[in-house]
């Protein structure tokens, strides 16, 4: 799994939740197929932390 570094470094939030959340979008991208993948040489993960730090997707914590 590899992380845009530069982002990584200047969050101030909670690491695992945005990695968990990085897998979970990886996981959404990858069983619908985006075309955004193959753009990405098939990095699915860092495209999906990638879309979670630049805030083009957002998470949320559900509390159970």
């Amino acid at each position: 799994m590899i992380f845009p570094l530069e982002q990584l470094v200047k969050f101030t939030n909670n690491v695992y939740e945005i990695t968990v959340a990085a897998s979970h979008r990886a996981y959404q991208m990858s069983m619908i197929k985006d075309p955004s993948i193959e753009q990405n040489d098939g990095k699915v993960v860092s495209l999906a932390a990638k879309q979670l730090f630049t805030e083009q997707v957002q998470y949320r914590i559900e509390k159970q």
